[in-house]
């Protein structure tokens, strides 16, 4: 086989097929990408690694500057990647790719191919929520069920420590200061509890007796339809804090919640997780996460 008039003609016919039907010209982009970089990695078996400068020299000066050695070798480890197990998404551009190429675990690879598939989001926010971390913060149970393909709860995709931008950089932090950072990038915030949430309001009142009480953050999750109680602490997570929660949360299901609608949800964000104390706590709808500040 001429590997390189392989690789040229498919280049090629890229370059015109993106000229002439730009509504799908990126899916064909990837798949001709991932064509190129199987050719290439065929090549290299017979005729070793050099082979890809020599067809880069000949592609740039016969078809395009950007055909170099660089993006040519992405190909070929683009094509690797998916023979070992990475998904090919619909949704996902080059450019999407590009970011995850660099990624060397498979489930982290297929964990952001499925975020741009179910939430399409552009290349710098996929970046951004690589550079966070997202997957490592995931609890192990979700990597696990992620690969098992096994349905996932609401708190399942909660990650920890929950990243908060302190955009003011405050030395000292209250309750209030953390619940104001929280609100001023509300979607950055729901994000970071998984998906689905959407915000219902923060101070929400509630009367206990003839006493008025304040959750700090009240969510609804529309594909678990759940509420979802949030309390803000700015210590190490406490006993009675999970007895303030449940009171809550118990208060929301009784005078709140529909018959068709699961019960809430409570997560406790504290400074400092204590897993003591989350060992003891029989009901099994509380949650606690650490925050972050950045």
């Amino acid at each position: 086989m001429n590997y390189y008039n392989e690789i040229k003609n498919r280049i090629i016919d890229n370059e015109i097929y993106t000229k002439v039907k730009d509504y799908s010209k990126e899916r064909h982009k990837v798949i001709t990408y991932y064509e190129i970089g199987k050719l290439l990695s065929e090549a290299g078996k017979h005729y070793g690694e050099g082979i890809i400068k020599k067809y880069s020299i000949k592609l740039i000066n016969e078809v395009d500057k950007k055909y170099n050695t660089t993006n040519l070798k992405r190909m070929r480890q683009f094509y690797l990647m998916i023979e070992k197990g990475a998904l090919i998404g619909h949704q996902l551009s080059w450019s999407h790719y590009k970011e995850l190429i660099p990624l060397k675990d498979i489930n982290k690879i297929n964990y952001y191919v499925n975020i741009c598939e179910n939430n399409p989001i552009t290349r710098d926010e996929l970046k951004s929520r690589i550079k966070s971390n997202e997957y490592e913060r995931l609890p192990e149970i979700t990597k696990q069920k992620l690969i098992t393909k096994e349905e996932y709860k609401i708190k399942d995709l909660v990650k920890n420590p929950i990243i908060i931008k302190n955009k003011y950089n405050y030395d000292i932090i209250s309750e209030k200061i953390l619940q104001q950072l929280i609100l001023e990038d509300i979607p950055s915030f729901l994000k970071e509890l998984g998906n689905g949430f959407t915000f219902i309001e923060n101070e929400y009142k509630i009367k206990l007796g003839n006493k008025y009480n304040y959750i700090d953050l009240l969510l609804y999750n529309i594909k678990f339809k759940c509420y979802v109680v949030i309390e803000l602490k700015i210590t190490e997570l406490k006993k009675e804090y999970i007895g303030q929660i449940q009171t809550y949360m118990n208060y929301i299901d009784k005078n709140i919640k529909t018959i068709d609608e699961e019960k809430t949800i409570g997560i406790i964000i504290v400074r400092k997780n204590d897993q003591y104390i989350m060992e003891y706590c029989s009901d099994d709808r509380i949650i606690s996460k650490e925050y972050e500040l950045i």
